[in-house]
């Protein structure tokens, strides 16, 4: 009898363990709201890196207890002043086209949505050149964010055929005695059409010497890779000419894209009392105002600090040993070891201006400048390594800070979506049309709107990042002090014209190549 006892015992034991097992496991089924932080999270948060406190806590207490300064205010978004500086494209007579053309020329471009812009610019010049037809250029699929949008997916390609038309012949598609010089036709073997070995930053003599031969003889050239493959220097003006012609007037986005972009700035000039962007009506309800408020003035932030950037740069950024080793093991995945900062400390890299700044730096950096809590900021980026958490600390600074996503219902943006090359169009059509333009590290995007808001003579602050390095290496300095700093560090960075020095891009610094001065 007490053995059944006893066996009755320990079955209703494991049966009411067995209960308690199955309760947790369906218990975030039943309550998946008690669970909402986890099953958001990024993967990363947990295997990467811990989330990162404040790293300059002193300054950004002050930062966010900062008073609004009208007057300051004031000059800090006043309009550029004119420098005396016009652009020019060329003479106003149009070219002629010459009665007979050399061939076929093929580019194929990599890289991102601006490096390839840059590619497609120096195609058109080196077509001029050569006297060839250009094809229009082939994009390839970037092996980081895997985007496959072609040129006409882009770029307004009629816009660009007619803008260029008295400037060089251009074809959509290769007629179809050309049609096998395709993508895939080149990756299969070694081809004598192929142009394989086009030196980085070439002469127009390189490309009449060992291109021209080519397409004489086949009456088609393909050139891959072609990504910087023409030289800044030593080239005739009108070819400079034409290629700023190129860049400021002939690429142009595809009107789906600039009709989203447009809305995006109408909303941010006009931010909507109750709407937001759940509403499959925003679009209408936001565009159909009739000036009834004031346009508030904002600040287009492009901020890299994706994955790739902050590996790259050996930098550390307050995420702890997981993510110092997790970055270190994808730089040696990517790299391989060729990354020369890796020879530096923290604090080197920092010193020198290397290290990318941190959403929390970049905020600091406004704030000190003089933006107050009340400045309109769009966020242009398409991932932010550590996602939310990183962001947060500027989102604090800047509570009325946007991005496409917080603007836009996901019924607008489905064109765009997944599309890193749309995405960052989206973000430079609205970085065009902003007051103000920062970014927070250099690279193709920054280059590209700093040629182009200076073609234009539009307000774009630079950092500087050698300073911003040292000061956030001092850990004692006040906030008057880091305020001051700022003010003066950046009185000549807010998009005074510079003139182009040899090996410059002209797609960066357009003067004195596409501008006068009157």
């Amino acid at each position: 009898m007490m053995r059944l006892n006893f066996q009755r015992h320990c079955y209703q034991l494991l049966r009411r363990k067995a209960m308690c097992g199955f309760f947790v496991l369906i218990f975030p089924l039943i309550f998946p709201c008690l669970f909402t932080a986890f099953t958001h999270a990024s993967p990363s948060t947990f295997s990467e890196w811990n989330v990162p406190k404040p790293r300059h806590l002193r300054l950004l207490r002050s930062a966010l207890q900062r008073e609004r300064l009208t007057g300051e205010q004031s000059d800090l978004w006043a309009p550029l002043a004119d420098q005396g500086w016009r652009p020019y494209l060329g003479s106003v007579n149009a070219p002629s086209l010459p009665q007979k053309s050399e061939g076929y020329l093929q580019v194929f471009l990599d890289g991102g949505l601006n490096q390839q812009r840059m590619g497609i610019c120096d195609a058109v010049a080196v077509a001029k050149i050569l006297n060839a037809t250009l094809v229009i250029p082939h994009l390839e699929v970037n092996p980081v964010w895997q985007d496959s949008s072609s040129f006409m997916d882009i770029f307004d390609v009629d816009h660009f055929m007619n803008v260029l038309k008295d400037e060089i012949p251009i074809i959509k598609e290769l007629p179809d005695e050309f049609s096998w010089s395709t993508r895939e036709y080149y990756a299969t073997a070694i081809r004598a059409t192929r142009i394989k070995r086009a030196p980085v930053h070439a002469s127009a003599n390189w490309y009449l010497e060992n291109v021209l031969p080519v397409l004489q003889s086949n009456g088609i050239a393909a050139i891959s890779p072609f990504s910087h493959r023409l030289s800044f220097d030593n080239l005739p003006s009108e070819i400079q000419q034409l290629r700023c012609k190129v860049n400021f007037k002939a690429l142009v986005f595809v009107p789906h894209i600039r009709a989203l972009g447009d809305a995006l700035v109408h909303r941010l000039r006009y931010p909507p009392g109750q709407s937001r962007a759940s509403s499959t009506d925003y679009l209408r309800e936001t565009t159909n105002q009739n000036g009834k408020q004031n346009p508030q003035k904002f600040v287009v932030l492009h901020l890299r600090f994706d994955k790739d950037m902050a590996a790259h740069s050996a930098c550390d950024f307050g995420g702890g040993k997981a993510e110092k080793l997790a970055l270190a093991k994808y730089r040696q995945t990517i790299w391989q070891g060729r990354v020369l900062n890796s020879q530096f400390t923290d604090k080197e890299l920092r010193s020198q201006g290397r290290c990318p700044l941190t959403p929390e730096e970049v905020g600091l950096l406004l704030a000190a400048l003089g933006f107050d809590n009340n400045t309109r900021l769009y966020l242009a980026s398409h991932k932010v390594y550590g996602g939310e958490a990183r962001i947060s600390t500027l989102r604090k600074l800047f509570p009325l800070m946007e991005d496409k996503k917080s603007l836009a219902s996901s019924a607008e943006r489905v064109h765009i979506k997944g599309k890193a090359s749309l995405l960052a169009a989206v973000d430079y059509y609205v970085g065009m049309h902003s007051d103000i333009f920062v970014s927070a590290s250099p690279g193709n995007m920054h280059n590209a709107l700093v040629g182009h808001r200076t073609f234009e003579n539009m307000k774009t602050i630079r950092p500087n990042m050698v300073l911003l390095g040292q000061l956030f290496l001092n850990k004692n300095i006040s906030w008057s002090q880091f305020r001051q700093a700022m003010v003066e560090g950046h009185q000549n960075r807010q998009g005074q014209l510079r003139l182009r020095k040899p090996k410059q891009s002209i797609y960066t610094y357009p003067a004195p190549d596409c501008m006068c001065h009157a």
